[in-house]
């Protein structure tokens, strides 16, 4: 099945390093981040790994979870994630999703429906790159979707899922490389007197489609 942005994110019942988790459940009331990786002991999964367990405090603050998944048995994770705190210098501190039969995979469309199970390489697995973004009412809210040989810009991650969370509470847009505390956007959808009476301290119209006011609180 494909994966859209607006549309419930697919619920499923997995092992992970922590416990089976059933994904809906364990989000709770929470904002989530489902991120993949193609192959346990790959070089560029494992610093971004280490990365992301140095990130999740900063995940933490934002009311959002985290969990990772590999086309590999949870046996395997718990091996690799030692090699991952010794060279990236940080344990892994989030749930790692074991998907050898390539369900949680093909669920989310991140490797080819004909795909089997069992034994692969990385290079067999090279679409499953990619990371969700899910809200609170278990909806994905955004998509990004990576080749095995760059490293994903987990900063990024966190600054979208700041812009998202915005949006959420306030209903605005963020511009081109906006980042928090910069003005956003007023949505075409809020007419001029409605934006007025939202903003009293008043906002700044380059077009009529094109407003910006400060960020909200």
């Amino acid at each position: 099945m494909s994966i859209r942005i607006g549309e419930d994110a697919p619920d499923f019942t997995a092992e992970t390093t922590e416990g089976t988790i059933r994904f809906h459940e364990w989000i709770g009331d929470q904002w989530a981040i489902l991120f993949s990786h193609p192959k346990d002991f790959t070089p560029v999964c494992t610093t971004e790994l280490g990365y992301l367990a140095k990130l999740k405090p900063e995940f933490d603050k934002r009311n959002t979870k985290i969990i990772g998944l590999s086309v590999d048995p949870v046996s395997d994770h718990q091996k690799w994630v030692k090699d991952i705190e010794e060279t990236q210098g940080k344990a892994v501190n989030y749930p790692l999703i074991g998907d050898d039969d390539l369900k949680v995979a093909k669920l989310y469309d991140m490797i080819h429906p004909n795909a089997s199970g069992g034994p692969r390489t990385a290079v067999d697995n090279a679409t499953v790159r990619s990371v969700f973004l899910v809200g609170p009412d278990k909806k994905v809210k955004a998509m990004l979707v990576y080749p095995m040989s760059a490293g994903r810009n987990f900063d990024e991650v966190l600054r979208l899922l700041d812009a998202l969370q915005l949006n959420a509470k306030h209903t605005v847009a963020t511009p081109v490389n906006w980042k928090p505390g910069e003005d956003v956007i007023i949505p075409t959808s809020v007419s001029d007197d409605a934006a007025k009476e939202k903003y009293p301290q008043g906002f700044k119209t380059l077009k009529p489609y094109l407003r910006y006011v400060q960020q909200p609180k």
